[in-house]
């Protein structure tokens, strides 16, 4: 039995069963997808479910603030997508309707060549293949492939590969090919999974090359580029008369967009008088490591900061949206006598 047979055959016995699945609206579809992109399935879910009934239509998600939108993701991290994502709404509704071909699709911000194609195939039936990380090591793995898939050749002839596989119908909103991407990728989120794969009751496993040569956990390859740093920061809450001043990041640096207590940039501003409620919490990022020091400062006249630092009362501080770490830092706070 051929390659994407045994796959589908596998599916429709052991698919997870996902709400934006039973659906054809692209925008369900799109939204699962931006969420999903950094995002285990059992977490998003529960995003997933509250973004589709606070903001049912593109037009309700695009009508809503940036500040209602980076809230409602708030513990989901990589912000830039919950910003993209609100930007692709405009666009979207400036448009009139839903992009229907795979590339107008590209062209919503934060959408590429794996969104694209996952869009375009669940929603409109297109035969484009996605390859995320579950097929890229499928792939690599049932085919013997050692070329590293984070590099320009890697890349492209996973593509090519991928939708070669494709079992393609040449009618618009064909299941076929929708089915099958969405096979391969449980594939390797139930299968074929990263560490301890179930190989022993494996469909692919007689002309699986990875395991007849037992390189089945060297596969797929991925070449170590990204250089880890460290970054110390320590933030002063405010108290002074049940309110605390915050303020938004700004471009070019993490969490932008998202509020935060005073950021003291060297410990010589810590005024004498705080207390340390926390020390050296560790919090990792993709490409750094952030340990930070929580003071609380309780005064009765507010203190000179810079301008960009808003008053706030205590109670209103969760209609902010924080990064997870700020969220941590705060859960140490004793509430206020008030």
């Amino acid at each position: 039995m051929e390659f994407a047979s045994v796959l589908l055959e596998w599916y429709r016995e052991n698919g997870r069963d996902l709400p934006w699945r039973q659906t054809h609206d692209p925008y369900a579809i799109w939204l699962s997808e931006i969420i999903l992109q950094q995002t285990q399935v059992k977490q998003g879910w529960d995003y997933w479910t509250r973004f589709m009934h606070r903001w049912p239509t593109v037009e309700a998600l695009a009508s809503a603030t940036e500040d209602e939108v980076l809230r409602e993701w708030q513990g989901l991290g990589y912000y830039s997508r919950a910003r993209n994502l609100h930007f692709a709404a405009k666009q979207i509704v400036a448009m009139g309707h839903f992009p229907d071909t795979l590339e107008d699709i590209k062209k919503l911000k934060g959408v590429g060549d794996y969104t694209a194609a996952a869009i375009a195939s669940f929603a409109f039936g297109i035969p484009a293949a996605v390859v995320d990380g579950n097929v890229y090591r499928v792939l690599a793995r049932h085919f013997g492939i050692d070329t590293p898939i984070n590099t320009t050749e890697g890349k492209k002839l996973f593509a090519a590969m991928a939708q070669e596989l494709l079992p393609t119908v040449n009618c618009q909103l064909s299941t076929v090919n929708s089915e099958y991407n969405q096979a391969i990728m449980d594939f390797g989120a139930i299968q074929c999974t990263p560490a301890s794969p179930n190989c022993m009751f494996c469909p692919l496993v007689e002309s699986c090359v990875a395991f007849r040569s037992g390189t089945v956990a060297e596969l797929p390859v991925k070449l170590k580029t990204l250089k880890v740093t460290e970054r110390h920061l320590a933030y002063v809450y405010i108290r002074c008369n049940y309110q605390t001043a915050i303020h938004r990041r700004g471009p070019g640096d993490i969490w932008q967009g998202l509020w935060e207590p005073w950021l003291v940039e060297s410990p010589t501003q810590i005024p004498h008088d705080t207390v340390i409620l926390r020390k050296n919490v560790k919090h990792v990022l993709t490409h750094r490591v952030l340990y930070a020091d929580f003071y609380l400062l309780e005064v009765d006249e507010r203190p000179k900061l810079p301008a960009d630092y808003i008053w706030i009362k205590e109670s209103e501080l969760d209609d902010y949206a924080k990064p997870r770490l700020i969220e941590k830092l705060l859960s140490s706070l004793l509430p206020s006598d008030n």
